[in-house]
């Protein structure tokens, strides 16, 4: 009995997973206890090519200890050749009724944050190794220095699809 129910849950995952043709890279780090304001996690990236448009996300799982109701994050893409596009970025992460956004039914919620490709898309334009970093910049209101340690923030993660909508 114990056995069929483990061949169910394997078989939906497998499912799910192969469900998700848009899928190019998809990638999770933890986060281990708090997110320190000088803890940059970063991915290496390679594209499939250099002509097709993609959207870039960057995911991130968040628990009921997270305080804010936005986030703050640098994000900064290096590309093969040494060029580098630095961007800082706000989410939303709550709605004004203080209800976190995302997907999950636990205390653990889920989100999508576009990064690039919504506005116009985006092309790898150059073939090798990207490198994607991504870090904190919470800041408390009225406060100059940033939130040292960031609590709340489980896992980050940096998503690639292909932009279907050529």
């Amino acid at each position: 009995m114990l056995k069929s129910k483990y061949c169910i849950v394997f078989l939906m995952v497998l499912i799910a997973v192969s469900c998700d043709s848009n899928r190019v890279f998809d990638q999770y780090k933890s986060i281990p206890n708090q997110w320190h304001k000088d803890s940059i996690v970063s991915f290496k990236v390679t594209p499939p090519d250099t002509i097709n448009n993609y959207n870039l996300f960057v995911n991130l799982r968040n628990t009921n200890d997270y305080k804010y109701s936005n986030l703050y994050l640098v994000v900064e893409l290096n590309y093969p050749n040494g060029k580098t596009l630095k961007d800082t970025l706000e989410y939303r992460m709550a709605s004004p009724e203080g209800e976190f956004l995302g997907s999950g039914f636990t205390d653990i919620k889920e989100n999508k944050l576009w990064y690039k490709g919504y506005e116009q898309p985006f092309v790898f334009n150059e073939s090798g190794d990207y490198q994607v970093k991504v870090q904190h910049a919470m800041r408390k209101n009225g406060e100059i220095n940033g939130v040292l340690h960031l609590e709340g923030i489980t896992d980050v993660g940096f998503r690639i699809e292909r932009d279907n909508t050529n």
